[in-house]
């Protein structure tokens, strides 16, 4: 039961961070100019990640038999990486915003980097949080490709 419980938390922290991150893009969606359609279909493209990925956690915490997290309250330790992120998601210049995103994608990498840290999650749960670990790399890759790109 109470690797269970720690497992759920785990995950419900990941929830978390996806929430947050699905946040901090709609608000750097309205932050840029009309001329930035590039990026901001790019930023509907990462909150459709972050909901698929929510939903994924979502379901194993529910097939865990626990409640699922829907807030973006801070009541996890991993989730704790991801606060100073809410308030960085500003500027309004393409390579401000950019940089803004970089930083929010270091979080997240480091927040899905302290789950797999947790020595008794099942091989499941260690093999989805890699995945989306990996593929929120990719993600954070983008956003920093852009960025170099600016002046």
């Amino acid at each position: 039961m109470k690797i269970t419980t720690a497992t759920a938390e785990v995950l419900n922290d990941l929830i978390q961070i996806n929430n947050d991150r699905i946040e901090g893009y709609e608000k750097a969606r309205h932050e840029l100019k009309d001329g930035d359609a590039d990026l901001k279909t790019l930023f509907l493209n990462m909150i459709d990640e972050s909901h698929k990925y929510k939903l994924a956690l979502a379901t194993e915490v529910i097939a865990l038999g626990e409640e699922v997290e829907t807030g973006t309250t801070n009541s996890g330790k991993i989730y704790r990486a991801w606060m100073d992120v809410k308030a960085i998601f500003t500027g309004h210049d393409r390579k401000t915003v950019l940089n803004n995103c970089e930083f929010g994608e270091d979080a997240a990498q480091n927040g899905y980097k302290m789950a797999l840290e947790e020595e008794e999650l099942p091989a499941n749960i260690r093999e989805l949080i890699s995945d989306q670990k990996a593929s929120l790399r990719t993600s954070h890759d983008e956003i920093k490709r852009l960025r170099d790109t600016q002046a």
